[in-house]
């Protein structure tokens, strides 16, 4: 009887690889492209433009409340495709294991790969395994790529941003960062903290649905809102201007953040996205948000304009003003 946990044997390719695939992988999240188990997915042709990303996640720890490591792999990308303006359809999944790590772990994340695909409505069509000596990684890693299309009309992309458009959020900030973090720390709250790891391309669909015409979107996750718009803004060569009061934040994650000293605009979301809409139409964008569960909470945070080209301004609540920008580095390593 094989030991149930991954050994080396489980990446040489041979009969203790194929009984992996078969019996850990294949039974979450086989269909008709990956039951084929060939060295390439061959796919039907796709009419209109390709988009395509790919994403590594290394969260620790691997299991988190609101997720793990193998739905988190899948939103990941999915997401980056759907505020790509994109409708994702495929997936490959590449895992980086280490020697020693559980198999009853390994299925339980597969599964929740499978699970977190078909809510999303895309497909698994190729994959990869390797195992590493013990010690040479830490547990599991997974790298996902994607492909999606993107419909005639929809073009996202920061050059298209214009002074006087609306910047939306589709809700509170914060929640992943914070999530992963109170597990590192063994910090419990009355009411626990939980990851907004989730898909976006439901809420996209809608978004853009009601108004193809949305300049620029984008899901704010290491580095967090912070990040997001100033590389926006520099990439847009325009100023902006948000309200401090207007970005919804959790009474847990706001005071967790407080504890440890952390500014909320720095920390990664999983779920969330910021929109970019001109004024004449952003009701109708904010309309079709908030009837979605994803954007429920969806609130206008900001303006394009008012500051310097290329500058994030801040009113604060005190009625100030401070520049916001990105951190050198990551306070949060290993959030996604």
């Amino acid at each position: 009887m094989r030991p149930e946990v991954v050994t080396m044997a489980d990446g040489g390719g041979g009969r203790a690889a194929g009984e992996l695939v078969a019996k850990t992988f294949l039974p979450h999240l086989s269909n008709e492209h990956l039951a084929a188990l060939s060295d390439g997915a061959i796919l039907p042709p796709i009419d209109g433009r390709l988009a395509f990303s790919t994403d590594s996640f290394v969260v620790d720890p691997i299991f988190f409340p609101g997720g793990d490591i193998g739905s988190l792999a899948v939103h990941g990308t999915v997401n980056d495709l759907a505020v790509s303006g994109a409708t994702p359809l495929y997936l490959s999944a590449g895992f980086i294991i280490e020697e020693g790590f559980p198999l009853a772990d390994l299925r339980k994340i597969a599964d929740s790969m499978g699970r977190a695909a078909k809510n999303c409505g895309v497909l698994v069509v190729a994959g990869d395994t390797k195992v590493v000596a013990r010690g040479s990684a830490d547990k599991i890693f997974i790298n996902t790529a994607g492909i999606g299309v993107v419909p005639k009309g929809v073009d996202i992309s920061a050059k298209r941003v214009r002074d006087g458009d609306a910047i939306i959020l589709s809700g509170s900030i914060g929640d992943h960062g914070m999530a992963i973090m109170s597990q590192r720390k063994g910090l419990k709250f009355n009411s626990p903290l939980q990851s907004d790891s989730s898909p976006l391309n439901g809420l996209t669909a809608e978004m853009l649905r009601a108004e193809p015409d949305i300049r620029m979107m984008r899901d704010p996750t290491r580095g967090g809102l912070a990040a997001t718009l100033t590389e926006i803004a520099r990439a847009s060569g325009r100023g902006m201007v948000i309200e401090e009061d207007a970005i919804p934040v959790g009474e847990n994650v706001r005071a967790f953040c407080e504890l440890l000293g952390l500014d909320v605009l720095h920390v990664a979301n999983e779920g969330k996205l910021v929109a970019f809409a001109p004024s004449a139409t952003v009701g109708r964008v904010l309309s079709a948000m908030r009837a979605h569960p994803s954007g429920r909470d969806a609130k206008i945070i900001g303006t394009v304009g008012g500051a310097e080209p290329g500058v994030v301004e801040m009113r604060t609540s005190f009625l100030g003003r401070r520049i916001i920008e990105a951190l050198a580095g990551d306070h949060l390593p290993r959030i996604c």
